[in-house]
């Protein structure tokens, strides 16, 4: 039997010389013909998208429902979102025929023990980013090699390198939209006449959980309004990294039992 930290750096290892190769044959895709092969050849039945069902979320679902109505997607529900969010997201499953949308939440016994006010966001938001967000997520995608985000290079200094095919903590890391303008998004949408997330015309441009998001000025950066006021721009989904303070039995994310 392998160790479980000896499992974890073998995946690792993998996974990184999978995306080497699969950026150095695909990374030159556009977004449809990437999306494609991840699909339908490289992770045939093995491989989720992660959908916040937010602002632009819609545009790679679309995408995707074009190759394969029934890959899984991965919808993260922490307790906090907004109602409009949810009722959105029933809406895009309707308009895109989805057939595999699966619903992701924090473990209520996780809740109970570390965030038993359920204001935890108002103290210490990574936590609860970790809690609800983080934990949840990666239980989610660990039985997939491979999942898909929605990330684009112009959301922020911590994206402006973000490559189309990437490995992470195990994972290969799929980001077909990484090169896309929101002109791009947005005339997508349009052009196919897609569903248009309600919070939009309230000047909702990036959409998170509720207690967290505001909209955002005609000055502002679409993710000014994430976590306004905080030395913070990522939930922590994308670096599983685990939050000073965070206590209870969230504290360790549950990985699968080690495989050869």
């Amino acid at each position: 039997m392998v160790a479980v930290n000896g499992w974890q750096q073998r995946r690792s290892i993998r996974a990184r010389a999978r995306a080497a190769e699969l950026a150095a044959a695909y990374s030159h895709y556009d977004a449809g013909d990437l999306l494609r092969v991840m699909i339908e050849e490289a992770f045939a039945g093995d491989l989720a998208i992660a959908s916040s069902f937010g602002a632009e979320a819609v545009a790679l679902l679309a995408l995707a429902a074009e190759i394969d109505p029934a890959v899984p997607v991965l919808f993260l529900d922490t307790g906090k979102l907004f109602p409009e969010t949810v009722a959105y997201r029933d809406d895009v499953v309707a308009h895109l025929g989805l057939t595999d949308v699966r619903v992701v939440a924090p473990d209520i016994l996780d809740v109970a023990a570390v965030d038993t006010s359920g204001d935890l966001w108002s103290r210490q938001a990574g936590a609860c980013c970790y809690l609800r967000k983080v934990v949840p997520l990666v239980q989610a995608v660990t039985p997939f090699s491979a999942w898909v985000t929605g990330r684009k290079r112009y959301q922020g200094d911590g994206r402006r390198a973000l490559a189309p095919i990437e490995a992470s903590d195990g994972w290969v890391k799929i980001n077909p939209l990484a090169a896309w303008t929101k002109q791009d998004v947005f005339g997508l949408i349009a052009r196919r006449g897609l569903p248009k997330h309600p919070l939009l015309a309230q000047g909702y441009l990036s959409i998170g959980c509720q207690p967290c998001t505001r909209p955002v000025t005609a000055l502002e950066d679409e993710r000014d309004g994430r976590w306004a006021g905080q030395d913070k721009t990522e939930c922590g989904i994308h670096t599983l990294e685990r939050p000073t303070g965070t206590s209870g039995s969230a504290r360790n994310i549950n990985q699968p039992h080690p495989q050869p």
